[in-house]
């Protein structure tokens, strides 16, 4: 179970290789998944990542908005450039731009920082929602399944998820709702690195978050012919939290047309704080049925 996350370690320690015009550098590899494309959250965690490089330790990113322009290839290493657009006496601003073959797979805009007072609400944590020991997790309920991409799920991820209710694998039960409740965290302790858990923050953010289209619509994962893509992505860093520690992810779908489905969720860590918020539309094509 340790090898995912040195793989997810190993993802976000990007290396600089010391070249430099007007942005700044980075590269990283990317990781294995079962249909030779970049997860979209490993491509967000690592510009996370580039853009916080070139920013005082002070300025922490709160905001980032990024377009996935490209399907990525597993079996290539990644490019990333930073612009530092601006440096104000609070804020920072980076433009993160993610290339594969000299093409941009994926363009980011962060916004950074310094710890601030100000006035302080959220939206509480509903009642009622079951500990995430309780739950089965997905290496238990897909344990078994001779697929690569099942494979994967199970075993393959640095985070174990927990759905409340069945999850949307295999098939569709129960309500056909636009909302979900998700549990979270890595499969092992990370290093104590505040950077570090916010940046697998978004890199975890991108699993779900799409999946209460699915379960709207009655059509799991495993539909053939299902093509799912993200297409855009925004995220809001509110409190600090560990992803080692349990997360729940409250999602819901207010809309789906024209072959996009979009998503929006929230984030709390276990004692009901807030600690981050997300946006996303991604293309959603079901198979024509016959």
């Amino acid at each position: 179970m340790k090898e995912p996350i040195h793989s997810l370690l190993t993802a976000l320690d990007l290396s600089a290789p010391g070249v430099r015009t007007d942005e700044d550098i980075f590269t990283g590899p990317s990781q294995w998944m079962p249909q030779g494309r970049v997860f979209g959250g490993q491509v967000l965690a690592q510009s996370v990542v580039a853009a916080t490089r070139t920013v005082d330790a002070e300025r922490i990113i709160h905001s980032m908005h990024g377009y996935f322009l490209r399907p990525g290839d597993v079996e290539l290493p990644i490019t990333f450039a930073v612009d530092r657009i601006h440096d104000g006496r609070s804020f920072a601003t980076r433009r993160t731009q993610a290339y594969q073959n000299g093409v941009p797979i994926l363009s980011m805009i962060a916004s950074f920082q310094t710890q601030d007072e100000g006035p302080e609400h959220q939206i509480e944590l509903p009642d009622g929602i079951p500990d995430p020991e309780t739950l089965p997790s997905a290496a238990e309920l897909l344990s078994g399944i001779d697929h690569p991409a099942a494979e994967a799920w199970a075993t393959g991820r640095p985070f174990d998820l927990r759905h409340v209710g069945s999850p949307v694998y295999l098939r569709v039960e129960g309500e056909r709702t636009t909302r979900q409740a998700v549990w979270f965290k890595t499969i092992e302790d990370l290093p104590d690195d505040p950077a570090l858990h916010r940046a697998a923050l978004a890199y975890a953010s991108d699993y779900t978050i799409l999946e209460p289209v699915l379960r709207r619509h009655g059509v799991p994962w495993a539909t053939p012919g299902i093509k799912i893509a993200s297409l855009d992505h925004a995220m809001w860093w509110h409190r600090p939290a560990r992803v080692d520690e349990w997360l729940l992810y409250l999602q819901d779908s207010p809309s789906a047309t024209g072959g996009r489905g979009l998503s929006l969720g929230r984030i709390y860590d276990r004692a009901g704080r807030l600690v981050a918020s997300v946006a996303q539309e991604g293309m959603v094509r079901f198979p024509t049925p016959r």
